[in-house]
């Protein structure tokens, strides 16, 4: 199956005080139709970053962004526009995405009118909102009056009522509470199996990934260090970095929690403006060897374990227990 969405070797950089920032460095990602791609990594890594070039909120300093073949990368307006009816985001934080001086109805219809679809603003409206568990009560209502999971389902009402084909979920459920969480993520895979949508899930939390993505990327200062389908990466991690991710995830069941091994990650956090040669996890790696700050870094490439990462030292952590 081809890709809907392809991000081809892109790079962004942002300068700062004293030098630049590549918050984003030779990254390679796909997503096809239907799928769900889910992005991990720490805060810094460049996940959020890469979900705002997909959806042009930014331009790539290098590299490519294809939807459907066609590159995005560096659109006219009117081009720009025709995509975004595409490809749309849902925000991390409900409340600050959401205009507090407009009411539900205007929120999600906004979309439309820029499109310049405003007869179908009676119609879809409603529609949209059904299809996220609300009802036209909700309609006059204003941000500050709902709860926290109606805010999210409404900016996922407004992502919906252009009729996209990929949603960018940018850490969709970070904000709300465990159990509102829960029914925010069967919503979004109830609207995947309805409307054939595909995802570009980030995320930190390794469960909500779990539950919901179809293949993992895993994202270190800016380098997608490895990359495999869901159940692959979790039962069988390659990258350092991510058995460490692993290793502080919690599991549900307490005894298994308190029989697991940890893994310390020790040495200081690498700096973004002057990250280490080579590997840029090798300062905080057991398995780290002089060949491992050679330049320009390990390739993303399957060294014979099955799935593609970008280190020379490849192989199953301590323990398998995740």
């Amino acid at each position: 199956m081809s890709a809907l969405l392809e991000v081809d070797g892109v790079v962004k950089t942002f300068p700062v005080r004293g030098g630049s920032v590549r918050a984003v460095d030779d990254v390679s990602l796909s997503v096809a139709p239907g799928e769900t791609l889910g992005v991990v990594g720490e805060s810094g890594s460049g996940k959020s970053t890469i979900a705002r070039l997909v959806v042009r909120l930014l331009e790539p300093s290098h590299g490519a962004i294809r939807i459907d073949g066609d590159d995005i990368s560096h659109l006219s307006r009117r081009a720009l526009r025709t995509m975004r009816r595409r490809v749309q985001i849902v925000f991390q934080d409900p409340y600050a995405s959401l205009d507090p001086r407009m009411t539900v109805r205007a929120i999600v219809a906004e979309p439309l009118l820029i499109a310049g679809r405003s007869r179908d603003v009676s119609s879809r409206v409603p529609d949209v909102l059904s299809l996220v568990g609300l009802g036209r009560e909700h309609e006059r209502r204003y941000p500050h009056e709902l709860s926290g999971g109606q805010r999210q389902r409404v900016g996922i009402a407004r992502a919906l009522v252009s009729e996209p084909e990929l949603l960018v979920l940018d850490e969709p459920v970070t904000a709300l509470d465990g159990s509102i969480q829960a029914q925010i993520l069967n919503l979004l895979a109830q609207l995947q199996i309805e409307l054939g949508l595909a995802y570009l899930f980030i995320a930190h939390d390794l469960a909500v990934v779990r539950h919901l993505a179809h293949r993992v990327a895993v994202m270190h200062l800016g380098r997608v260090v490895e990359t495999a389908r869901t159940d692959v990466l979790f039962a069988k991690p390659l990258h350092p970095y991510t058995q460490a991710l692993l290793s502080a995830s919690p599991v549900p069941d307490p005894a298994a929690e308190r029989a697991r091994r940890r893994i310390v990650l020790t040495g200081e956090v690498p700096d973004a403006v002057t990250p280490p040669s080579g590997c840029h996890f090798r300062t905080r790696c057991s398995k780290a060897r002089d060949e491992c700050a050679a330049a320009p870094g390990p390739e993303l490439v399957d060294r014979g374990h099955g799935h593609p990462v970008a280190c020379l030292y490849p192989g199953a952590p301590e323990t398998e227990d995740w």
